[in-house]
This record gives C-alpha cells, sequence and structure tokens, in this order.
C-alpha cells in the first residue's frame, strides 16, 4: 500500500513520534493505522518522543581509553537517580566504545553515525535506551584525544561523573601521575596549562586591576609596580595548572610532580555535568577536594 503525506501526518499527531519514524511504521504495517501506533509503542518511539522537551540537566561524564585513544563525553538525563541505572551505565559504555573506534567529529556526526560502525543509528538507540528508562537522554559533547606509545593517559571521573576529566602525560608512560593531575584538575578547575596560553589583554586587564587595587589602598607609588607583580604571580597561581600547589603535597607544584615522571602536560579537558545549562547550583570543588585527600 502506497504510505502518503496525510497518513504519516495523522500518525505523528496521535502519537508525537517523528516523520520519519511514522512512515517507516506505516510502511512496515502496510499503511495500517492501529499496527503502525502499536510498532511504535513496541518500540518504544512515541514514548521517547513526548519526552524529547523535557529538561536533561543531570547525567554523567565518562572516559573510555582503547589503546592510543581515550574519549571523554558528556551525556545528560532528567535526574541523578537514573546514572546508577545500569541501562545508563551500558549506554555510557557503549557510546564510549563507539566515540573512540568511529572518532566522529561533532555530536550531529555521531548521532548519525551507526553505533560500532554496524549497528542501528546512534540516534535511535538513544531513543531506545529513552523508552527503557524512562528519561530524556541526550549525548552532549566530547572530546577525543589520541597519543603515541611513549605517552599517558589520565582519566578522572569523580563520584559518578559529576565532574569528569582527561589528560595526556606526553613522553612518559606513568599513568599514576597522570591519573594525580587529572584528580587535581577535577579538584581545582585551573583555566589554562602554563601562563604562556593566557593572552596578552587579559595579563594587561589584570595588572591595571591589581595596580587601581594597589593605589586605592594608599600604597607609595613607588612601590605599586613590585605590588602588582607580586599579585599578578599569585593570579597565575590560581589559574595556571602548573603553577599550582597539588592538592595530594601541597608543598610541591603541580610542574615540580609532572616533571617527576620525565613528562609534560600540556593541556587538559574537564567536563563538568550540566555547566553552562539550566540546573540547580552545586560547588562540587569541596566535595572533589575531600575525596582526593582522603
Amino acid at each position: 500500500m502506497a504510505i502518503n503525506a496525510k497518513m504519516v501526518k495523522e500518525l505523528r499527531e496521535k502519537t508525537g513520534a517523528g516523520m520519519m519514524d511514522c512512515k517507516k511504521a506505516l510502511t512496515e504495517n502496510d499503511g495500517d493505522m492501529e499496527k503502525a501506533m502499536e510498532w511504535l509503542r513496541e518500540k518504544g518511539i512515541s514514548k521517547a518522543q513526548k519526552k524529547a522537551d523535557r529538561i536533561a540537566a543531570e547525567g554523567a561524564a565518562h572516559v573510555v581509553v582503547d589503546g592510543n585513544t581515550a574519549a571523554l563525553f558528556e551525556v545528560n538525563c532528567e535526574t541523578d537517580f537514573v546514572t546508577k541505572n545500569d541501562q545508563f551505565k551500558t549506554l555510557l559504555q557503549e557510546l564510549g566504545k563507539h566515540l573512540v573506534s568511529q572518532k566522529p567529529e561533532t555530536v550531529e556526526e555521531a548521532l548519525e553515525q551507526k553505533l560500532h560502525g554496524d549497528g542501528d543509528k546512534i540516534n535511535d538507540y538513544i531513543t531506545d535506551m529513552v523508552a527503557k528508562i524512562g528519561e530524556k537522554i541526550s549525548l552532549r559533547r566530547f572530546v577525543i584525544k589520541e597519543k603515541t606509545d611513549n605517552d599517558a593517559f589520565g582519566a578522572y571521573m569523580h563520584m559518578g561523573g559529576n565532574i569528569g576529566v582527561l589528560t595526556v602525560l606526553e613522553g612518559s608512560t606513568d599513568e599514576t601521575v597522570a591519573k594525580d593531575v587529572a584528580m587535581h584538575v577535577a579538584a581545582v578547575n585551573p583555566r589554562y596549562v602554563s601562563r604562556d596560553e593566557i593572552s596578552e589583554e587579559e595579563v594587561d586587564s589584570e595588572r591595571d586591576v591589581l595596580k587601581t587595587q594597589a593605589l586605592n589602598e594608599g600604597k607609595p607609588e613607588k612601590i605599586v609596580e613590585k605590588m602588582v607583580e607580586g599579585r599578578l604571580n599569585k593570579f597565575f597561581e590560581e589559574i595556571c595548572l602548573l603553577e599550582q600547589s597539588f592538592v595530594k603535597d601541597p608543598d610541591q607544584k603541580v610542574k615540580k610532580y609532572v616533571a617527576s615522571s620525565g613528562g609534560e602536560i600540556k593541556g587538559f579537558t574537564r567536563f563538568e555535568v550540566g555547566e553552562g545549562m539550566e540546573k540547580r547550583e552545586e560547588n562540587f570543588a569541596d566535595e572533589v577536594m575531600s575525596q582526593v585527600k582522603k
């Protein structure tokens, strides 16, 4: 039986499913509307579609490593409770394996790829999981890193994946150091690896602010410059990874700890779940600090 636009529109209005899903349902059931509706219900598509407009600002960051490739990604859901669900954990593992093997460049590209190269589309796989778990679920972002045999990945996920970090220790295979640095990044949240990465404009702006503060404190102008440089160094310590005191041993800087491995940290990626999204405000830093010092 030929499937026309009117039939697709009617099924879509009744189920809330997407147009392509409705067309497929009708095609699979020879145009029978009732059977098509049942087909969609069995597939969980109509149920999942109705959840599409809900806010999914909870979730988990996760890291999967396969040889010389690693992926850090964030998957969102509606409630923190779902992240403890075995099906959600399976979803994380499957998506991670897919990302490191297929290496998509964008989320949009990933969603259109077939799972592991030969299964259902990632978007359809997630839709099926939405139907099973009962909440909106979405792949929000990811980063894929590669290394050589002479490097080491450092992966750290804070309790349930509220924060996930991935580092690459170049020139050393010391995975303990790489992971410790990832743990530090989770706890302290630096903005840069070193001061060399900070733009001249940002440094000049901070210098002007510090100079104004010193002058407003009534300090003699002849010593203001020295004060500003001293405070600028403190500013660098606050935002630059290598200049920070190492969380597991505050008596030494991260730079010295990394150097002990013979390698270098040239970059890191840190995902905090729901960052920049509508969600309850939570300060993870103190909680992470308490964990890494145990």
